[in-house]
């Protein structure tokens, strides 16, 4: 029996290359845009897109660099936090996947909880 992190592993490297294909397409939309626009300066147009160009290639959404098993959950985080996939991708995983994610994407939802915990007056 194949165990939970054996599963999400192959299903994290069978769903990262459409994962990275769908950012570069999202990019490529936005540096269409940076060249469209009208009335700048062609230079100033150039540097932008240099610049942005410098930054992204360097996304997780572009290329995954350091692929391990060891180091999924970081990739992961990383595409969550770029707006490469959202949690709502991830429901082929595991459900443990799932909620560790969540957890650490979300620590607005773990404070919640930690205080409804601290108020919560158990009675007899």
């Amino acid at each position: 029996m194949k165990t939970n992190d054996e599963k999400d592993w192959k299903l994290f490297r069978k769903k990262l290359p459409g994962w990275q294909e769908d950012c570069m397409n999202r990019l490529n939309k936005e540096y269409m845009e940076i060249l469209s626009q009208e009335g700048k300066n062609p230079s100033d147009i150039f540097w932008e897109l240099d610049s942005r160009l410098k930054r992204d290639k360097n996304l997780t959404g572009v290329i995954a660099r350091d692929m391990r098993r060891s180091n999924m959950y970081g990739l992961l985080i990383d595409l969550l936090r770029e707006n490469t996939i959202t949690l709502d991708d991830l429901s082929d995983f595991s459900e443990e996947l799932q909620e560790r994610l969540r957890w650490l994407i979300k620590p607005e939802e773990r404070r919640e909880k930690t205080n409804r915990g601290k108020n919560h007056v158990e009675t007899d």
